[in-house]
């Protein structure tokens, strides 16, 4: 019986480079989705196991968003395997250290542990300003999902706008009491 699912053989896709502009995208929806063009589940010959993503070059690091308290609340902790040894950073302590460090971070803590996941670690390269030294691998530049695809503005029907009236309208006194 012939085999209907194609697995990809090591070194038979071809790799592109693509570059993402970081500025003004959030932290963790750009770190989805280039986790996810890094292990090549966007390609339909996906191979799980297989080097068969794109390499991603991500600029502006720096002027990416993190929503609400997080530069303040959420922190970054490293051990160094000694007692005592603990050191806790907050995002914006990051962010105004190495801001390339926590955008990297981020995007590898979405891909899978051990050798295959330090293989795709390779692949990505973060800058904080807006220049790379990768322009002689001519990257493609990368449409985000959130770029593609705006959100529909949605239209008030008739349900909404009579509850909206009703919510600003005075309300009446019971007449009806004895």
């Amino acid at each position: 019986m012939p085999r209907q699912t194609y697995i990809a053989k090591p070194g038979e896709i071809k790799t592109v480079w693509r570059h993402v502009d970081a500025e003004g995208k959030t932290l963790g929806r750009l770190a989805t989705e280039v986790a996810t063009v890094l292990m090549g589940k966007h390609r339909p010959e996906f191979t799980p196991g297989v080097l068969s993503g794109d390499a991603v070059i991500i600029t502006n690091a720096s002027k990416i968003l993190l929503s609400g308290r997080k530069l303040d609340q959420k922190t970054r902790r490293r051990w160094s395997g000694y007692p005592g040894g603990l050191k806790i950073r907050s995002y914006r302590q990051e962010m105004d250290s190495n801001p390339s460090r926590l955008v990297s971070e981020a995007i590898l803590r979405m891909v899978p542990k051990g050798r295959y996941g330090r293989s795709l670690a390779a692949r990505l390269r973060v800058f904080a300003g807006a220049s790379h030294t990768h322009s002689s691998q001519s990257p493609v530049d990368f449409a985000m999902a959130s770029d593609r695809h705006e959100m529909p503005v949605a239209k008030a029907d008739a349900c909404t706008e009579k509850a909206a009236r009703a919510k600003s309208a005075p309300r009446r006194a019971n007449t009806a009491a004895k």
